[in-house]
């Protein structure tokens, strides 16, 4: 009798063993999934990888560019794109919203490659990822201005909105007067560019 009973309550204690870490593991899956169904999050992880790319990518053509519009143009981005970054930070906290750690691979990539460019040629590929970057970054924010479920989140999309649209045409206007044609970044958007393409859309804000 005593032999039946301890036998049974092993089978039972090695059931429970087995169905506990099934348990948990469904558990973690909802919970991951929820994160990456959450458009709020998802747009926090990109604008804030974006936005670090933008200052970094400003720091570097601050130094290196050749012509002075374009100086001067990625000085205001790493002006305005760390103000907006700072407020950012601020609401995503708030809200607890996780910001990235990183600018990612696919601006890691762009910074690398910058770093090996000099002169017309540095200014060329610059100006052409700011015109590609900003038009994903005008349809990025205009993605949360209208979908968003976050109210402030939607207030800080709407009010950065018209000052990503004025980098954008500042962009394509420079853009064109360093040689870089909309037929450039077409290509380069679609990844059918020439070699020397930017490696903006290989992604992660």
């Amino acid at each position: 009798m005593t032999s039946r009973f301890s036998v049974r309550l092993l089978a039972a204690c090695a059931a429970a063993l087995l169905i506990v870490p099934v348990a948990l593991a469904d558990k973690e899956g909802k919970r991951d999934k929820s994160a990456k169904g959450n458009p709020d999050q998802h747009f926090v992880t990109h604008a804030s990888q974006d936005g670090l790319a933008e200052v970094n990518h400003g720091r570097l053509a601050a130094r290196k560019a050749q012509n002075a519009e374009v100086k001067r143009f990625a000085q205001r981005m790493v002006q305005d794109h760390t103000a907006a970054n700072e407020q950012l930070t601020r609401l995503a906290n708030q809200k607890q919203f996780k910001l990235a750690d990183t600018m990612g691979k696919k601006h890691d990539a762009m910074q690398e490659k910058l770093t090996r460019l000099e002169g017309e040629e540095f200014d060329r590929e610059y100006m052409k990822h700011m015109v590609m970057g900003h038009k994903e970054a005008v349809s990025l924010f205009e993605k949360e201005a209208q979908n968003g479920k976050d109210e402030d989140l939607k207030g800080f999309a709407e009010k950065t909105l018209p000052t990503l649209k004025e980098h954008l045409k500042l962009a394509q206007s420079i853009a064109s007067k360093v040689g870089v044609s909309d037929t450039d970044t077409e290509k380069a958007n679609t990844g059918k560019g020439s070699k020397g393409r930017s490696n903006r859309n290989d992604s992660n804000k």
